[in-house]
This record gives structure tokens, C-alpha cells and sequence, in this order.
């Protein structure tokens, strides 16, 4: 029994010590790699285990470049992958470029990669451009007219500026700002909807691809639709705000003349007291006069006769109030 036991135990260790020698070196991959026309070593398979590179990722992508015709090593495909690139989508990007006639090289793939862009999609698009459709943009010409315009721009990639370069939000905006500036510079908004190529020919001509990732093949204008009467709109706001303000003046003034009547009014009162306390200081004059001599009887009823005939006189001389004449 004994002898049987450690048979098995010795079968059951080998095997375990083939699975793990199989395991530290891929035969398998090695051989593939070799079949397939790529010089790589057991010994570099080994070293991928130990550094934490799956040797399987190293070894396809070596057979799919090769077969490409593109010149890769092996510790260009394990330094992108330790740094956390991917590397798959590198060599799918190289190998579209290369049969493109692109020129894109292995340093500047991984590059891109690294930067956050998908190498491969900025490739096809390079190959395929793509058509981005800009939202409804207003302006106003110089007649007051507001035009509200579509345009679709057709862009490719620039591989050269992918790192580094704007989007495609920067592109709308500066197109946007393209039509606004190429509608307002316009006399006539007639001018802008007899030709609307006008617009595309201002905006390119203008180089807005500058300093971002995308190259513009074409501006198309898809739609134009006329607005608002922006000008007369802010006539009639300026009119009215003209009313408000001399509408406001005029009520300061309305303001203004009723204080100045209400100042009059009192200082009119005012004199009117002024002129009641002199008429009451009259009868005290007179009594000091009676009792100093200086005024007599005589003379107080011919002040008195002299005042009555004043009054009949200021009578008489009024319409209405006199003796009607006798024929």
C-alpha cells in the first residue's frame, strides 16, 4: 500500500509540476509565435510572467503586426501595456493606418492612446470624415432682419494635433461664430438668402480647424429661416422707453408747479394774517388817538362819510352792481 501511495503522489506531482512549468513557459504561444514568423524566446515569455504581462497579449499582437508588415518588438508592446495603454486598439489603429496611407507611427498611436482618445476611431475617422450638424444659430444684418442658420460641417481627423487638440465643441462654436460674424457684416438680409455660400466661403476662409483635432472639408448652409424684426423691436423699446422718461419729466415738472402753487398759496396766506393783525391793530390806534387829543369827532365822521362814498364809488364802477340809469 505504501508503495502505491507514493506512486500516485509522485504521478500526481508531476503532473501539477507540468501544468506549472506549462504555465511559466508557454510552450504553446512560443511554438504559435514561431509558426507564425515571430522571433520571441521562452525566455522572454518567462520574463512577461514575472513583470505581470499576459504573454498572450504580447504574442498576438506580434503576430498580427508582423503579418501586417509593421516592425514592432516586443518591449514597445510591453512598455504601452505596463502604462496602462491599449494595446490592442493601437495595433488595430497602425495596421487601418497603414493601408490607408496614413502616417501614423507606433510612438504617436501610443501617445494618442495614452491621452484618453481612441487611436483606432480617430484613424477611421481620418478615413471616413464625419458630418457634424451645428445647432440653429441667430444673428441680425444690418437691416435689422434676424436669420436663424443650420449649417453642416464635414471634419477628419488630424492625426498630428489628436493630442493636444480641440473638440468638436470648439468647432461648432467657431463656426457658429463665423456665421454670426459673415450675417452681420451683411446689408440686406436678401443679400444673405440669395446667397447662402457666402457664409461658407467667410468661414473657411477664416482657417477655424486652427489648433484643434479635426481638419474642415466643408461648410454646407442646410437651412435658413428669417426671425424676428429685431431692429424695429428696438425702435419700438426705444420709443417707449423715450415715452416713459418724458412722461417721468413731465410729471417732475407737474410736481414742481403744484409745490410752487402750494408755497404761493401760503405765502399768501401768510400776508393775508399779516394784513388781519394791522386791521386789528386800527380800532387800538384810533382809541389812543381819541385819548391823546389828536383825534376829534369831527374828523373820525369825515374819515367815516369819506370811507362810505369810496365804497359806493367802487360800487357803482362795478358791472352789474350799480343804479340802473333811468331814460
Amino acid at each position: 500500500m505504501d508503495s502505491n501511495v507514493q506512486l500516485i503522489m509522485i504521478v500526481v506531482g508531476a503532473i501539477v509540476a507540468l501544468f506549472f512549468f506549462l504555465y511559466l513557459l508557454p510552450v504553446n504561444l512560443w511554438f504559435t509565435a514561431q509558426l507564425s514568423g515571430v522571433k520571441i524566446s521562452l525566455l522572454n515569455l518567462f520574463l512577461m510572467r514575472l513583470r505581470k504581462v499576459p504573454p498572450s497579449l504580447v504574442t498576438n499582437a506580434m503576430i498580427t503586426s508582423t503579418k501586417a508588415g509593421l516592425n514592432i518588438t516586443s518591449n514597445d508592446i510591453e512598455t504601452h501595456f505596463l502604462a496602462g495603454g491599449n494595446v490592442n486598439n493601437v495595433i488595430k489603429a497602425l495596421i487601418s493606418a497603414d493601408k490607408a496611407n496614413i502616417p501614423l507611427t507606433f510612438k504617436l498611436a501610443t501617445a494618442i492612446d495614452l491621452a484618453g482618445r481612441d487611436v483606432f476611431d480617430a484613424v477611421q475617422l481620418s478615413v471616413n470624415p464625419r458630418v457634424i450638424n451645428t445647432p440653429p444659430v441667430a444673428a441680425v444684418a444690418k437691416d435689422g432682419i434676424q436669420l436663424i442658420a443650420k449649417a453642416r460641417v464635414t471634419v477628419r481627423a488630424n492625426i498630428n494635433q489628436l493630442v493636444g487638440g480641440a473638440g468638436e465643441e470648439t468647432i461648432l462654436a467657431r463656426v457658429g461664430e463665423g456665421i454670426v460674424t459673415t450675417i452681420g457684416s451683411a446689408v440686406n438680409h436678401k443679400e444673405v438668402l440669395e446667397n447662402p455660400d457666402r457664409i461658407s466661403k467667410t468661414v473657411l476662409g477664416k482657417g477655424l480647424d486652427s489648433g484643434t483635432a479635426f481638419e474642415i472639408l466643408s461648410i454646407d448652409i442646410a437651412d435658413i429661416d428669417i426671425g424676428e424684426n429685431i431692429g424695429a423691436k428696438l425702435q419700438t423699446d426705444q420709443a417707449e422707453a423715450d415715452l416713459k422718461v418724458a412722461n417721468a419729466r413731465a410729471e417732475e415738472r407737474r410736481a414742481m408747479a403744484v409745490a410752487s402753487e402750494q408755497e404761493m398759496r401760503s405765502k399768501a396766506q401768510e400776508a393775508r394774517a399779516k394784513v388781519i393783525e394791522a386791521e386789528a391793530q386800527l380800532p387800538l390806534a384810533m382809541a389812543e388817538a381819541f385819548r391823546s387829543g389828536n383825534l376829534g369827532i369831527m374828523d373820525y365822521y369825515k374819515m367815516e362819510n369819506l370811507k362810505s362814498d369810496t365804497d359806493m364809488r367802487e360800487s357803482i364802477s362795478r358791472p352789474g352792481k350799480g343804479t340802473p340809469n333811468t331814460p
